[in-house]
């Protein structure tokens, strides 16, 4: 369980880190079977609720369906928990958005946890959704809003040493899932739709920004190409989301390959629905700020 006492929890060495999420994550393997709702199926309801976007939570969509079978609920109590907690979340209500009333003080209690400690409860919720499903390591489990949740089997070649921490992954996974559907399953520049092509792009570096690494407000869904051109600064985008290209890109717009890529979508906005979560104007900045500098 968490615990909520207003420290920085990122302080925490790495061993109290780990067994900090193993001891969260083993909490869900047990669910309720009553009405009233318990503090693990709310967690698991938030790693969902992240995965979608408002206009999703609804009894009819498919991944709520999958989701409350497991949990043993209905998809109407599902998406009406999903409707409550949406009532809690800062950036709805920014947008004029309220959720459905009567979330009950262990819905905010419960919402606050989660995002005062997303570095440890993110992954560990990951996980448990991950136990309820049972998935095997040389898995993945996706969300995806138009088939439901699926398990899919990873390549062989296994992670990578820098992926090997179970808890990292398992940030990965969700940070990844819940990037992707908030763009609704497209690149943010090109609309590919093609989901092993995409990447969760990170806005602020994960080296460099422990903090916001599970922000899904500070990532981005691009093409693999897209991706790697952003990573290295070569493009941008401007306080209205529109695309800019580096000098070094412009230079190379008569090759058909760059002018197809990148000159074709040079002052476009950024493309996500309507609902999305918008990235932070502030992540923005500041990958601007370096963009242009790189650019003189």
């Amino acid at each position: 369980m968490f615990a909520h006492n207003g420290h920085n929890h990122l302080a925490r060495n790495e061993v109290e880190n780990q067994l900090y999420f193993c001891a969260f994550a083993g909490q869900f393997t047990q669910m309720a079977t009553g009405k009233r709702w318990t503090r693990d199926e709310l967690l698991l309801a938030l790693n969902l609720y992240h995965k979608l976007t408002f206009g999703q939570l609804h009894a009819r969509q498919p991944a709520i369906i999958t989701l409350a079978k497991k949990m043993d609920r209905s998809a109407n109590s599902l998406a009406m928990k999903l409707s409550n907690l949406a009532s809690c979340d800062p950036v709805l209500k920014l947008r004029g958005i309220k959720g459905l009333p009567g979330a009950s003080n262990l819905d905010r209690e419960v919402w606050s946890e989660f995002h005062d400690n997303l570095n440890e409860a993110a992954p560990a919720s990951e996980e448990a959704m991950r136990q309820l499903f049972g998935v095997s390591e040389g898995s993945e489990l996706e969300v995806l809003p138009k088939e439901g949740i699926r398990i899919r089997k990873l390549p062989h070649d296994g992670p990578t040493e820098a992926v090997a921490n179970v808890k990292i992954r398992r940030g990965q996974e969700y940070f990844r899932d819940a990037v992707l559907n908030n763009f609704g399953g497209r690149c943010g520049i090109s609309g590919l739709a093609v989901r092993d092509l995409l990447i969760a792009s990170h806005i602020l570096p994960w080296s460099q920004h422990p903090t916001e690494r599970l922000n899904i407000r500070n990532g981005l869904c691009l093409s693999r190409l897209h991706d790697a051109a952003f990573d290295r600064y070569l493009i941008s985008f401007d306080t209205k989301l529109r695309l800019l290209l580096s000098p070094r890109i412009k230079a190379e717009l008569p090759q058909r390959s760059i002018a197809e890529n990148f000159g074709a979508f040079a002052g476009e906005p950024l493309i996500f629905p309507d609902d999305a979560q918008p990235p932070e104007p502030k992540f923005l900045a500041e990958h601007r700020a370096k963009f242009l500098a790189k650019s003189k």
